[in-house]
């Protein structure tokens, strides 16, 4: 028999058009598993497991439909100890069913970490090596001396504290610092529309020491803290406001904007004419 009667014959063309019907239905079985293996379209929430314990995270995570593994523990005051400190992904972000979430718990036994060596050095530096250390500045406390924002002493709890001591890590270190022998002033820092950690070390770089800190009504949650902004303080910034070092600064915080004190006078109306290279939304 020839090639093209071979081609053309009933035999062949039925076994072709088998071959087909194999191939196509093999790739749709594929398309099929590949459909349920990755849950195409399929995603759910994921839940916030912060601050649950071991059989509250492990509850959670089943009626979840949820995996999670604990990588890592760190040691905070925000949670319990044993509980979920941190979690990844984030809560409410969309995930599919199995995910396995990355978590990290508040250790049982906190860090400890060695008391630096402060004495004779000047302020800025002594703030840098106990952020360093993973410790807190506490309260600046000054005493007549011929230096100035020079460290004489580092206490805990208003005891004195000696360098290579060993301590909980996240505590906080006051330092007893020189303020010359006259009455010498420092500059009232303007920290408006600044969030609390970046008012605190504007505060402590000024000589001065943070009061309280007090939240509106705006804040709901987590989040709105981390978010807020001082929208007042008390002394109030001028050019020329002088506080003695180490006095106090209160702070009030939001996230409503609109309580930001606004200057009418320096605002540039987007109508108004200008001058010639002022663009509108400028101000003067």
């Amino acid at each position: 028999m020839s090639f093209k009667k071979f081609i053309f014959s009933k035999v062949f063309l039925k076994n072709l058009g088998l071959a087909f019907l194999i191939a196509v239905g093999a790739l749709i079985l594929l398309l099929l598993w590949l459909n349920i293996y990755t849950r195409h379209g399929q995603s759910r929430t994921v839940p916030d497991f912060v601050g649950l314990n071991k059989e509250e995270t492990a509850a959670l995570a089943k009626k979840s439909k949820m995996k999670y593994q604990i990588l890592d523990s760190v040691y905070t005051s925000v949670v319990p100890r044993g509980c979920v400190a941190e979690q990844n992904p984030k809560p409410g972000f969309k995930v599919k069913k199995w995910r396995n979430i990355v978590l990290t718990i508040n250790a049982y036994r906190p860090e400890m970490v060695a008391v630096p060596d402060l004495i004779d050095l000047p302020l800025r530096q002594a703030i840098a090596l106990i952020q360093d250390a993973g410790l807190e500045m506490g309260e600046l406390r000054y005493k007549s001396n011929l230096s100035v924002n020079l460290v004489l002493g580092q206490q805990i709890n208003g005891k004195d504290t000696e360098p290579g001591d060993s301590i909980q890590k996240g505590s906080m270190i006051d330092l007893v610092l020189g303020k010359g022998l006259s009455k010498q002033k420092t500059a009232v820092p303007d920290l408006m529309g600044m969030h609390l950690e970046p008012a605190k070390n504007r505060i402590l770089g000024a000589s001065l020491n943070l009061g309280t800190f007090t939240y509106d009504n705006t804040i709901l949650s987590g989040d709105d803290s981390l978010n807020a902004f001082v929208y007042k303080q008390n002394p109030e910034y001028e050019d020329d406001a002088t506080l003695q070092l180490g006095d106090l600064i209160y702070l009030w915080l939001t996230v409503d904007s609109l309580r930001l004190p606004v200057d009418s006078s320096l605002i540039v109306l987007p109508d108004t004419v200008l001058p010639a290279g002022i663009r509108p939304g400028t101000t003067i």
